[in-house]
């Protein structure tokens, strides 16, 4: 079964993009939940339309996601949050304290465009993160997690 995906779905494909999936997952669960529509011949036409008119908007957003990136692969960001003596902190670092430290450094960065590798960190000490910016620009990034 051919669908449109209208949002970006994680492991599946970005939004804009003509992909096929199983019958049962596009029509009880992708179209149900508004994330795509189904590729009948007159929605391809219009798609392919729509592609051509937003191929050259996408490449200065592609140049704007590689820019981002560059920045980000040379910024030093760190994350304050309570410790114990050992080295231990209260609690677990997630992608949506590191998305508001990007925030607070300067950069907009959706938390669920984030994956920290070493999930959960619950010490002290840098750690990598990876940021899914835009088609085809993903940035592994260092980042700290230090005590208040």
């Amino acid at each position: 079964m051919e669908v449109i995906l209208i949002k970006n779905v994680d492991k599946l494909g970005y939004a804009h993009e003509l992909v096929t999936v199983k019958p049962g997952y596009g029509r009880n669960f992708l179209i149900p939940q508004g994330y795509a529509v189904l590729a009948t011949p007159a929605a391809k036409k219009a798609h392919a339309e729509a592609v051509r008119q937003r191929a050259h908007k996408e490449a200065k957003l592609q140049e704007k996601a590689q820019a981002v990136a560059e920045n980000l692969a040379n910024s030093r960001v760190s994350i304050a949050t309570k410790a114990g003596e050992n080295g231990k902190i209260y609690g677990s670092i997630n992608a949506l304290q590191l998305a508001e430290a990007l925030t607070k450094a300067g950069f907009d960065i959706d938390r669920k465009s984030l994956k920290i590798k070493d999930e959960p960190i619950r010490e002290l000490g840098t750690f990598s993160a990876e940021a899914n910016l835009f088609k085809g620009v993903k940035q592994t990034f260092q980042f700290e997690v230090v005590s208040e």
